[in-house]
Order: structure tokens, then C-alpha cells, then sequence
């Protein structure tokens, strides 16, 4: 007697014939005991863009700005401080690191000028054609021995443009509209203002966006400093509101003095930041290098002076 078939059995062979290949048997299904964590599917969208392994999905675009220069206006109402000596050597060393500089001498006395090789008297454009003759920036520049440092000279008929500036047209804004013109070729611009606020000094607050203040370890210098500080307040809120005092500079610091040590624990906790970490040294030959033309970095390039004014130029463009 043939056993009897269930027909959902039945109908279960009946399906397994029909995937199994002729000739092969069927393998019994292994049952495990334990059950299996279910493995991870990968799913590929393919309308999806590819995405780049190890980097952020929302990548920024690169800019395409032109950097903007910095343009400093070093001033201090006192004389005699090493201003026009650190615009003249902390231009040096910043094209040293290979910036295009220049440097606009506004003083009519033109240390700058002569402290960089040039002759105020023999030349065809000077500041003066600049700031009164409307002459063009661009035609009055000069370059120096120093590869990328170049100057716009100042000579002694611009001792005359405090008065004849008086009268005219946009007149505090002088400098600002030339300077517009070769602003894009230079990565750095350093204005030597004159030692008390004229004119010219207002011309050289105004077309900056940066004071640079450069501050001898004695006494005196500090009285100064808080007009140059008002004087400052004013332009920024009547002409130019993007000034800023930025950087200040211990100079002929004289570290065998306590006097030295104190007006620089006064002048940094009083700024903090503002002031840089680098102090120039007093020092010899940095007196003796404009008397030769040259800045401290080609005039004696391993001197104390020339070494602190490498490391204020790297300090200051970082």
C-alpha cells in the first residue's frame, strides 16, 4: 500500500523540481541553532554623483578675490622715534620675504627717500607733483637697490603743501585717490607721515587702513601717544572708518635699562596685542646705514638690527 501524499507537500517538490537543474540533487536546507546578525547591503544610487573618498561633501569654492593690500600709515607726533627708520626697514625686510613693497615718503624732511639711495633734488616727480599737480602715483615711483621695494620720494617743496593744500578741492583725500591707481600691484604700502598732524599726516590717515606706531623706551614717548591716539579716533570717524591701530613697535630698546623694561610692561598691558612681541635694539648701525643709502638688511644683513627687522617683518605678515 503506497503511503499517502499531503497535497501542500506535494505541491512544495513539486516547485523545488522546477529550480533544481536536472541531474543535480537537492541539498537539504542547513538550519542553524543560533541566529545571524543580518550583514550590512550596500545600495548604489546611480543617478547619485560620485562622492570623493575622505574629503567633505560641501567643499567651498576656491576664491578668485585679488588679495587685498595692507596699507600702513606709520605715525608718531613725536620726532625722533625711529619712525621713518622702521618704514624703511621693515619694508626692506618684508620684500626681502619676497613682497612687493612700497614705501611713500609724506615727510617733507625725505629720510625715507635718502635712507633708500635717492637724491630729493634730483628728481623730475616727487610727492609734492603728486598731492598738488595731480601727477600720477604710478610716474613718481621709484625703485631701490632692495628687488621688490620701491618708493614714491618725497622732496623739500613738500614742505610747502601744508598751506597750499588748504584751499583745495577734496583735499584730505589726496593721497587715498592716487594711491587707488597702483594699489593692486603691491602686497604691503608703508606711508611716512611727517611728526605732527597736518594735511599731509590727515592725507596719510585716510588713505590707510592700518596705524603703525612706532614707540621709543623713554618717558617722553608715551606722552605723546595719547594725542596721536585722539587724533586718530578723529579721522577714523570722520574719514576713514576702516582705520585701525594695529601694530605698535617697542624701538631702541635698551635692555641694560630698567627704565626700557618698564615703558614696555606699560605700553603692553596697556595695548596687549596690539603691540609686537619683536623689540628693535638701540643700535649703532642702524644709525649709520641711511648715511649710505641702504636699509639695515643690506648695509650690515647680520647686525642686531637687521635680525630684529626680519623677525618683525616675518611677525608682522603672519
Amino acid at each position: 500500500m503506497e503511503p499517502e501524499v499531503n497535497a501542500e507537500s506535494a505541491g512544495t517538490d513539486d516547485r523545488m523540481r522546477s529550480v533544481i537543474p536536472p541531474g543535480a540533487e537537492a541539498t537539504p536546507p542547513v538550519v542553524d541553532t543560533v541566529p545571524m546578525a543580518a550583514e550590512p547591503q550596500i545600495v548604489f544610487d546611480e543617478t547619485a554623483p560620485a562622492a570623493i573618498v575622505g574629503e567633505p561633501e560641501d567643499q567651498p569654492a576656491p576664491s578668485t578675490e585679488t588679495p587685498v593690500a595692507r596699507i600702513f600709515a606709520v605715525a608718531n607726533q613725536k620726532g625722533g622715534v625711529g619712525k621713518t627708520t622702521t618704514t624703511v626697514n621693515l619694508g626692506a625686510a618684508l620684500a626681502e620675504e619676497g613682497f612687493r613693497v612700497l614705501v611713500i615718503d609724506l615727510d617733507p624732511q625725505a629720510n625715507a627717500s635718502t635712507g633708500l639711495g635717492l637724491n630729493p633734488r634730483n628728481l623730475d616727480i616727487s610727492m609734492y607733483d603728486v598731492m598738488l599737480a595731480d601727477a600720477s602715483l604710478e610716474d613718481c615711483l621709484e625703485a631701490t637697490t632692495v628687488k621688490n621695494l620701491f618708493v614714491a620720494p618725497s622732496s623739500l617743496d613738500l614742505a610747502g603743501a601744508e598751506i597750499e593744500l588748504v584751499p583745495a578741492f577734496n583735499r584730505e583725500r589726496r593721497l587715498e585717490k592716487a594711491l587707488d591707481e597702483v594699489i593692486e600691484n603691491f602686497d604691503y604700502v608703508f606711508i611716512d607721515c611727517p611728526p605732527s598732524l597736518g594735511l599731509l599726516t590727515i592725507n596719510g590717515l585716510t588713505a590707510a587702513n592700518e596705524v603703525l606706531v612706532p614707540i621709543q623706551c623713554e618717558y617722553y614717548a608715551l606722552e605723546g601717544l595719547g594725542q596721536l591716539l585722539r587724533n586718530v579716533d578723529l579721522v577714523k570717524k570722520n574719514l576713514n572708518a576702516d582705520l585701525d591701530l594695529s601694530t605698535i613697535v617697542l624701538v631702541m630698546f635698551d635692555a641694560r635699562t630698567k627704565l626700557a623694561a618698564q615703558v614696555a610692561k606699560e605700553v603692553r598691558d596697556h595695548f596687549g596685542s596690539a603691540v609686537c612681541r619683536q623689540v628693535i635694539p638701540r643700535s649703532v648701525r642702524l644709525s649709520e646705514a641711511p648715511s649710505f643709502g641702504q636699509p639695515i638688511t643690506t648695509f650690515d644683513p647680520t647686525s642686531r638690527g637687521a635680525i630684529a627687522y626680519r623677525e618683525l617683518a616675518r611677525e608682522v605678515s603672519s
